[in-house]
């Protein structure tokens, strides 16, 4: 990564916030709930915290978002780039009283990793750590994550499921006194929050029990005063970052945007891509609306079809809506759980097999806990577009593909890519910053040669489709 250089600094407006880098040394260690907490606790005291989640998320966000009542964003230096990132953090400076970064799986994990963008934007860090079960040992994990490298400055330490007064004595005599223990916090069910198979519970299908959870956070927070332990975060300078221009590619097209509880996996910065180019973007629901908006282009996201796969199946005068848009040649994106929507059936974690869109030839198989993830660019013929995939589903029966994802590191080939017609499916999320461009194509590339393939049976175990 290449870090800017004292000339490029001095030449940019610079704005000072206090921030700080919510880590661990592992996935698990509760850093969504306690992000979560510090930013309740700190709303309760009227200040304005701006929370960014590391690494690709759709779920964390949605959980933050509500916490902090703040749009929250993903930051990903290989995703997105480096520019993106620090456009973002030097706009949240100058409306915020604290930026928060939740990290992602471990503190070094990735590449790049939640230490490479602390150390890159010079935020100060805080371990996050389940202490249950050990004592001096916690402390000997956060003092060698703490030294492990020189570019890092750790602030401090925070022991979750803390088990009494003892507990938290041994652990901070044991620590070294340039690494203090912030908080510790004692075991509280009533604060985790609720998970399913891909990770947590979507926000809006449990706002009323998160809020419960969230003031329950902050008020054992506010108790272990954490809250004063961080009155003192230095000052850090993120400075502007001009982004080329967005061309008005999609001046007047109308998009079409999948979007409930089962279709939510959806980044604002796509979102606010798409307008910036000048579509106009139409909302609907598969669950719930009967009647396809009056659109150019279509959008069908990730999110949880398995889970609403009967009531989507159920909604036949969408599905022969959707089915005459495609026939007539429209754009539609298709990414993961709207890639399942497009095939002929998905089957669900109870094994019941649904009916869906049979745009393209081929059945989606949820399985359980195993599931396939990572970093790939989408090597499309409109150009190359980053993002990442994260799915415990398997398709069978599909065409052959146009082309695969292409992995970060690993040479092996990444996740299917399917054009059928007007229609661009794969498991694949694409970050649409980017490639502007390419984005803009996809929406605007129809067909005319779009046909409904003929049923056909499911091939066994052994024609089954996944990346790995």
């Amino acid at each position: 990564m290449s870090k800017p250089t004292l000339s490029d600094t001095m030449s940019r407006r610079r704005a000072l916030c206090p921030a700080l880098f919510l880590s661990a040394p592992a996935s698990g260690q509760g850093k969504t709930t306690i992000s979560a907490g510090i930013a309740r606790l700190l709303k309760r005291q009227g200040k304005v915290v701006r929370v960014f989640k590391t690494g690709p998320d759709y779920l964390d966000p949605q959980i933050l978002a509500q916490a902090s009542d703040q749009q929250v964003e993903p930051l990903d230096m290989w995703m997105a780039g480096q520019d993106w990132c620090r456009h973002k953090l030097y706009q949240a400076a100058q409306e915020a009283d604290l930026i928060l970064i939740e990290g992602a799986m471990g503190m070094f994990d990735g590449e790049p990793s939640s230490a490479d963008l602390a150390a890159y934007f010079k935020i100060p860090i805080v371990i996050i750590m389940d202490v249950k079960g050990m004592a001096q040992t916690a402390a000997a994990i956060a003092h060698g994550l703490a030294s492990f490298r020189d570019d890092c400055h750790v602030y401090g330490l925070i022991a979750n499921k803390c088990g009494s007064e003892r507990h938290r004595q041994l652990i901070e005599d044991a620590l070294p006194e340039s690494l203090p223990l912030l908080a510790a916090l004692e075991r509280g069910e009533n604060i985790a929050l609720p998970e399913r198979h891909l990770g947590l519970v979507q926000a809006c299908e449990v706002q009323d029990q998160l809020e419960s959870r969230f003031e329950a956070a902050a008020d054992l927070l506010a108790k272990a005063e954490l809250d004063k332990a961080l009155a003192n975060l230095p000052q850090c300078e993120f400075y502007e970052q001009d982004l080329p221009p967005i061309a008005p590619l999609l001046t007047g097209l109308k998009i079409g945007i999948a979007r409930d509880a089962a279709f939510s996996f959806i980044y604002q910065a796509n979102v606010q891509l798409l307008e910036d180019m000048g579509a106009q973007l139409r909302f609907f629901s598969p669950l719930q609306d009967s009647d396809l908006p009056a659109v150019d282009a279509l959008w069908l996201p990730g999110g949880y079809p398995e889970l609403h796969a009967a009531q989507l199946a159920n909604n036949h005068n969408l599905i022969t809506q959707i089915k005459a848009f495609f026939i007539a040649g429209k754009a539609i994106l298709a990414e993961c759980g709207g890639f399942l929507y497009c095939l002929q059936s998905l089957t669900d974690l109870d094994q019941i097999e649904h009916p869906m869109l049979g745009l393209m030839a081929g059945h989606g198989v949820m399985r359980g806990k195993r599931g396939c993830q990572g970093m790939q660019t989408a090597l499309l013929p409109e150009g190359e577009v980053r993002g990442h995939a994260h799915h415990r589903s398997r398709s069978c029966d599909t065409p052959e593909p146009i082309a695969y994802g292409k992995r970060q590191r690993h040479p092996a080939p990444g996740e299917a890519i399917y054009r059928q017609g007007s229609l661009i499916a794969s498991y694949l999320h694409l970050f649409f910053p980017s490639n502007p461009e390419a984005v803009a194509k996809i929406f605007t590339t129809n067909s005319f040669d779009c046909a409904i393939p003929e049923a056909k049976e499911k091939t066994t175990e052994k024609g089954i489709n996944s990346a790995y």
